[in-house]
């Protein structure tokens, strides 16, 4: 028979092991968004639970439940009923952009915590609402960018502050791919993907705000004294009322950056350059990164990096989601998926819009 401080300590092992396998309560807001794709076809993770979803559009729910194999019996018409008959610890959005405020005006309140999909919102004003209700009620707002797992660029920012190319002076980044229409997103997604009250624009929101969110991080949160953009639609067919190709260029004190966000790339990219004193690091890919080290007036050393994908929970925005908000990890300050990185974002995009707008650059206030 064990004694008796031994059978509590074999107690409290077993309730802390239980207790890390509990997995977290998430709903999902929204259908309309494909990543939501990356949730409902998540299999293999323990770490988190789906526990209801939102989602009007009873087609498009019967469509994703034969799709994935999830129960209507989970699908529920608005947010509200959901939190009621589910009581989940957390949301994530996957509707349009508009509807991120929404979604935290819901949540926030009830101490339920909320992922986004990249950008934070429509506009500034949007997002200074939710950050207000994020802080008031003491919630995680994370914003979920694809490129954020990217060991490529997790590598590049810590090359450049290990030393390795010198002081940051220029920084190219680039993204995007042939246009939403042309690769076929579905009908749902198109809807509100290519409305400019319902995206807050078209590929200079769809796309400039990864160059925002990568670049913010890689200065450490410091902002850009100013913006300028220019924006064209290449594809007034498919794109009629919104741009579909943006130019972005920011102004640091001792480095800048180009953005360059469009839907009319021949090839999907999500790619980055980062320039030093005296050398330069291309994250080409997810996983293929080059290192050159500058020799003489045009040579150079280069050294390619295969890399494997990031440690967990830095490998899965769900499972990062999960260990936030059970205090597994902290994420370093200005990070890309914190809310202050994401603040800074939606201030380059609004000065970008408005300088595309008015064919000016804008400062933006320290």
């Amino acid at each position: 028979m064990l004694k008796p401080l031994l059978y509590l300590m074999v107690l409290l092992i077993a309730g802390g092991i239980q207790a890390q396998e509990t997995p977290l309560r998430l709903g999902v807001a929204g259908l309309t968004h494909s990543h939501v794709h990356w949730i409902l076809g998540r299999k293999d993770h323990t770490d988190v639970k789906l526990v209801g979803i939102v989602e009007p559009n009873r087609e498009l729910a019967l469509r994703y439940s034969k799709q994935h194999g999830f129960s209507m019996d989970i699908v529920f018409d608005n947010l509200d009923d959901l939190i009621t008959n589910t009581q989940p610890q957390a949301v994530a959005a996957f509707g349009s952009i508009f509807q991120h405020l929404e979604v935290v005006e819901t949540c926030a309140p009830k101490g339920i915590h909320v992922m986004v999909e990249k950008p934070l919102a429509v506009n500034l004003e949007h997002a200074q609402k939710m950050e207000l209700l994020a802080k008031k009620h003491n919630i995680v707002l994370l914003t979920n960018y694809e490129t954020s797992w990217y060991p490529t660029n997790k590598r590049a920012y810590d090359l450049l502050h290990d030393g390795k190319v010198g002081e940051l002076r220029k920084v190219v980044i680039r993204d995007g791919h042939k246009g939403p229409k042309k690769i076929g997103v579905n009908k749902e997604f198109l809807e509100w993907l290519t409305d400019p009250v319902l995206n807050g624009g078209g590929a200079l929101m769809d796309f400039g705000c990864y160059g925002a969110n990568l670049m913010t991080w890689l200065q450490r949160g410091e902002k850009p004294q100013s913006v300028t953009a220019i924006t064209q639609q290449l594809q007034a067919e498919n794109n009629p009322n919104v741009d579909d190709d943006a130019t972005i260029i920011l102004k640091y004190a001792k480095a800048n950056a180009t953005i360059q966000a469009s839907w009319n790339w021949p090839i999907g990219r999500k790619d980055m350059e980062v320039y030093g004193e005296y050398g330069a690091i291309f994250a080409d890919d997810r996983n293929n990164l080059r290192i050159r080290i500058s020799e003489g007036y045009d040579g150079f050393d280069e050294e390619t990096i295969s890399l494997e994908e990031r440690p967990a929970p830095y490998d899965d925005p769900f499972s990062l989601l999960a260990a936030v908000i059970n205090k597994e990890i902290v994420l370093t300050p200005f990070s890309p998926y914190t809310l202050e990185n994401n603040m800074i974002v939606m201030e380059i995009l609004q000065a970008a819009s408005e300088s595309s707008k008015t064919a000016k650059t804008v400062f933006i206030r320290r």
